[in-house]
């Protein structure tokens, strides 16, 4: 985050005896014997110092703003949930059941093309919660996408083999289901995390667990990233209704 730098403001250089400092040319003065008041003392400068690192403190304490029902905080310095630009157009992911090793979350700041159509009146950001899930299993999986007038869907692992991923982050704008976790730390700093090998921003309020289960999941997403991301029973089509 942005600092003020330690570069003195004109009037505050520190005294030099012999170039003219204020405690000489009062002495100057008072010996000529001039009427005219004297010059009213420079601050010290442990007292200009400590007006800087207060200033400092001050563009430290931004205030943040709470998202996703207390799961997200996010400070003026921003984080970056994917490492490229998101379209704009939401998509619905949805499964039976969603089993993972290393589960962090945190909040985040994804970013539009410039110049994108669907940017409206957001600057082409949206706020969003990234999840991240060092190791995952879905059951029937489905992902749709509304383009208008029609949907194009995706769905998998509805047979015996379920999907699988690695490395995968979702950034979410809504998140339900039936949530269970194991070893849960809530309130982490984002910098900090360990469990899914992904670090948010400093300052950004985090959770993160040894393994999440979610019964029924049904997100609002805007990206999606995996390592690894293995679709048994893959099939891609326009549909008239979405997930």
């Amino acid at each position: 985050m942005a600092s003020s730098p330690d570069v003195p403001s004109v009037g505050n250089t520190p005294e030099n005896p012999g170039n003219g400092s204020p405690s000489e040319t009062s002495a100057a003065s008072a010996a000529s014997g001039s009427s005219e008041a004297p010059l009213a003392a420079e601050p010290a400068a442990d007292e200009r110092r400590g007006r800087v690192r207060a200033r400092r403190a001050a563009v430290m304490a931004v205030p943040a703003t709470l998202v996703a029902a207390g799961l997200a905080v996010l400070t003026a310095q921003g984080a970056l949930g994917v490492q490229f630009a998101i379209s704009g157009m939401p998509f619905a992911v949805t499964a039976t059941d969603l089993n993972g090793t290393g589960f962090e979350q945190f909040g985040a700041l994804d970013n539009m093309a410039d110049g994108s159509p669907n940017a409206g009146d957001t600057g082409g950001q949206e706020l969003v919660v990234t999840s991240a899930i060092k190791k995952a299993t879905l059951d029937h999986l489905c992902q749709s996408v509304d383009l208008g007038g029609t949907n194009l869907m995706i769905t998998a692992g509805g047979g015996a083999d379920k999907v699988q991923a690695s490395a995968l982050t979702t950034d979410s704008t809504e998140l339900s289901g039936n949530a269970e976790f194991n070893n849960i730390e809530i309130g982490n700093d984002a910098s900090t995390l360990t469990k899914a090998g992904v670090k948010g921003p400093i300052g950004v309020f985090s959770q993160q667990a040894d393994t999440v289960h979610i019964a029924n999941l049904r997100q609002t997403n805007y990206a999606t990233t995996a390592g690894v991301f293995k679709l048994p029973g893959l099939k891609l089509r326009f549909s008239d209704s979405g997930c």
